[in-house]
């Protein structure tokens, strides 16, 4: 049996994507243009390949790594996922962090203490290489700061999301478990 095994599809899912959120939670935080965007974009990608990359990396990033030179869902498995679309900047802010949320609490809860800090450690990298990709606020290149007000709360926000959660052994100190999606009559409960 595989780590990934050790995971619903529907968590494997959160947990993959979690890099990309923690990322999204970035750019959400103060978007930039068109060149930026795409700075960021290439952040994140090649944040997370070079952490699944490392030598010497944990079971996690091996099974991640595995996983990204794998086949890539269908549209149709993507659709069974149910995930919920942003509806603005806020609304992308508030599901890329609850996304980080629920992905970090999935690692540290069912994952070795060395691959929840493997995994936290991914995070954090990407939002910090996704915050210096682009400078924010400058006019065709010039002027402008590497890391704005906004994109430095953030980067505060996720580690504060992400420690709390984790002790020095990576270990979870509280249950509180990731939302579950509403059920049919909107009450959170399947049934």
């Amino acid at each position: 049996m595989s780590l990934k095994d050790t995971f619903t599809r529907e968590e494997w899912f959160k947990i993959m994507t979690g890099p990309g959120r923690a990322g999204a939670a970035i750019v959400a935080s103060s978007p930039s243009g068109v060149t930026g965007l795409l700075a960021e974009a290439r952040a994140i990608a090649d944040s997370v390949r070079d952490n699944v990359s490392r030598a010497g990396r944990t079971p996690l990033m091996e099974a991640m790594a595995a996983d990204l030179l794998g086949t890539p869902p269908t549209a149709d498995e993507l659709k069974d996922m149910d995930v919920e679309k942003a509806r603005g900047l806020e609304d992308a802010k508030r599901l890329s962090l609850e996304g980080v949320r629920q992905a970090v609490w999935l690692v540290s809860s069912k994952a070795s203490p060395e691959d929840a800090a493997a995994y936290r450690a991914m995070l954090l990298e990407v939002a910090q290489k996704t915050a210096h990709a682009a400078k924010e606020g400058g006019f065709l290149g010039m002027g402008g700061e590497q890391v704005n007000d906004k994109e430095r709360a953030m980067l505060a926000e996720l580690e504060a999301l992400m420690g709390p959660a984790l002790t020095s052994g990576g270990t979870v100190t509280h249950e509180t478990p990731p939302l579950a999606a509403p059920g049919p009559d909107g009450s959170g409960n399947s049934n």
